[in-house]
This record gives structure tokens, C-alpha cells and sequence, in this order.
């Protein structure tokens, strides 16, 4: 249940917090089995969403440290991808990188293949787009260009939609991050149209707040500006927190851009109001 509301509602929803809460109990009863590693994974990245970041690092470490002491190599996998994810978002771009390295280093296709329908995810897309990410933080442009193409190609080859709506998402930010607006179009044409199709709706809205941001930047200010307050409000609904800084960005670029620099002003105090809160770094607006 947690797994498909993470997909259908959100990571960062209630309900899925809900889910695995619940989910999380039964598996300690349990003797905390191999098996269902993937709970304290789903867990961590609900609270990274909302921006708990202290509990879903804890929640990250708890994993590797289990995962250690049993020589899971499953869990380790998912134990570094968390880690890394984590890290990234609190601006340890260099610790992040090692972990996401380790996930990849010891990814099996042939052993792991499970993992992508307990994780939601294909562990080794997923690192690569991170990957891609936090290479462009630390300065390497050329880098995180080959490893965010590699992700989405092989969530391509894969067939999987929840890792390709996943990777165009992380595409699509890494593009608005480096203003390559032609390319940021086309990728979030993409999301919306998988987003859509799959019914996404986390990925639908991230995806209207990028198309939004384009239309603005090709001239096309009101349009613009209605598709961003409408994604910012649907990713609001979903209690997700994480990358709200960057989206209020876009939006204050946006009024600026429209003559409405009150309003650009109120939304940047947001954006910064929420950085404090959260602690987080990877989504601080520039």
C-alpha cells in the first residue's frame, strides 16, 4: 500500500507516510526481515519529501547499519541510494557522491532485479540521476550531463514508468538549474505526458511548474505564470516540502519578470522560510 500511494499520492503524502508507519511496525514484530528492506527506504524518503531530514538520514543509516551487520548487499544498495539521496539535499555533495558510487558499485542486475518492485524504483536508474545532480553541484557539468542521459535511457530500455517520470523529473531540474530552456521544454513535455498518462500526480505537477517556467522565459508571462501557482498548489496538496524553494524561485521569477515585485519579494521570504526550517541545502533559491 505504501508503495503504490508513494507512486499514485506522493512520497510525501499522509497516507503513504501512514502506510509505511503501520508497515514499519509489523516488520519489527516480525524480527526486521530481508525481505522487506524496502520499508525503512520507503520511510526515509517520506520524510526527506517533507523535509524532516534529520529522521530520514537516521532512518538511512539505521538501514546500512542492519544491512552490515546481516551482509545484505540488497539492503546495502538501498541503504547508499537513501544516504546519497539525503545527503544531496542537505548540500554534502561529496559525501552523497561516494554513497550513490557504493549503490552502483554494488548494484547486481541479475540479484537485485526485485528490488525495483519493492523499491518502486530501479535502484541503479535512480542513483544515476542523483548522481547527475550532485556532479553538476560539485562543478562537473559534462558529468552529471552523461550519467542524468544514462538514467533516463536505461529507464527507457527498462520500460519502467515510475523511473522514467522519476529520471525526467530530475532531468528537468538539473536543465532549469543550468538554463537550457529549450531542452527543460522538451523534458517536461515528456513528464507531463507520462505523468499524465500513469496518473502521477506529484510528477504531473512538478511537471506543469517547469513547463510554466519555459512559457515565461519564451514571453509567454500570464500562461506562464498560471501553470506555476497551479503546479506549486498540487505540489503543496501533496505535503511535500523538499524542492518547494526552488519552485517559489521560479515563481518569483516569474512575477519579477510580470512587474509584480511585491509578490516576487513575499515569495522569496517563503522560499527562505522554508530552507530554515528544513535545513536543507540542494534547494535553496538562487
Amino acid at each position: 500500500m505504501g508503495a503504490v500511494l508513494n507512486v499514485v499520492k506522493g512520497a510525501s503524502a499522509p497516507e503513504a507516510g501512514h502506510a509505511f508507519a503501520r508497515a514499519r511496525e509489523l516488520w519489527e514484530q516480525l524480527g526486521s526481515p530481508s525481505e522487506f528492506i524496502h520499508i525503512p527506504f520507503g520511510q526515509s524518503l517520506h520524510h526527506m519529501l517533507r523535509g524532516k531530514l534529520d529522521v530520514a538520514q537516521s532512518l538511512a543509516e539505521d538501514l546500512l547499519r542492519l544491512s552490515r551487520q546481516r551482509n545484505d548487499s540488497a539492503g546495502l544498495v538501498l541503504g547508499h541510494l537513501s544516504s546519497g539521496r539525503n545527503l544531496m539535499v542537505v548540500g554534502r555533495f561529496a559525501s552523497s557522491r561516494s554513497h550513490l558510487e557504493e549503490a552502483l558499485a554494488l548494484y547486481d542486475p541479475v540479484s537485485h532485479r526485485s528490488l525495483a518492485h519493492r523499491a518502486e524504483v530501479h535502484p541503479h536508474v535512480t542513483s544515476r540521476a542523483y548522481l547527475g545532480i550532485v556532479l553538476l553541484c560539485l562543478g562537473l557539468p559534462d558529468q552529471a550531463l552523461a550519467w542524468s542521459n544514462a538514467a533516463i535511457s536505461e529507464a527507457r530500455r527498462l520500460a519502467h514508468p515510475v523511473s522514467l517520470a522519476a529520471n525526467l523529473g530530475f532531468d528537468a531540474r538539473q536543465l532549469s538549474l543550468v538554463g537550457d530552456n529549450a531542452a527543460l521544454g522538451q523534458r517536461a513535455d515528456e513528464l507531463a505526458a507520462v505523468a499524465t498518462e500513469q496518473g502521477f500526480a506529484h510528477w504531473r505537477a512538478t511537471a506543469m511548474i517547469f513547463r510554466g517556467w519555459v512559457k515565461v522565459e519564451n514571453g509567454d508571462v500570464r500562461e506562464g505564470l498560471s501553470l506555476l501557482y497551479s503546479g506549486s498548489e498540487a505540489c503543496r496538496a501533496t505535503a511535500a516540502e523538499l524542492w518547494m524553494p526552488h519552485h517559489i524561485a521560479l515563481l518569483a521569477g516569474a512575477c519579477e519578470t510580470a512587474g509584480q515585485v511585491e509578490e516576487a519579494l513575499t515569495l522569496l521570504d517563503d522560499a527562505l522560510q522554508i530552507v530554515e526550517r528544513t535545513g536543507s541545502a540542494g534547494s535553496q533559491p538562487s
